[in-house]
């Protein structure tokens, strides 16, 4: 199992707390490599995309109207967090729903 996330995130601290055995990936200092983002927005949309972050709000409107994926390229840490791969299976966040599925 691996967790994408960010080390000072405390959602995704809860989440490494929580899970046994997962390998964490700091999406600023490693990035997220471009085929899980492509399968991550394939099964999330622009979910995948946190709209409420400091580095959202940081961007002009221009860098805003780029692609989703592209946007997630540039700047990892506007991924919602955690994303959490498991057999190829993708969650993401840390709800009540992905916990009972995962803890």
């Amino acid at each position: 199992m691996r967790l994408y996330g960010l080390k000072n995130c405390d959602t995704c601290r809860k989440a490494l707390k929580t899970l046994n055995d997962v390998e964490f990936v700091d999406v600023r200092a490693d990035g997220v490599p471009v085929e899980v983002l492509e399968k991550a927005f394939a099964a999330f949309g622009s979910a995948l995309v946190n709209t409420r972050s400091t580095t959202w709000r940081g961007l002009t409107e221009e860098e805003r109207a780029k692609p989703a994926l592209d946007l997630l390229a540039e700047h990892p840490t506007l991924m919602k967090r955690p994303l959490i791969e498991r057999d190829g299976e993708f969650f993401l966040g840390w709800t009540t729903d992905v916990q009972s599925t995962l803890g």
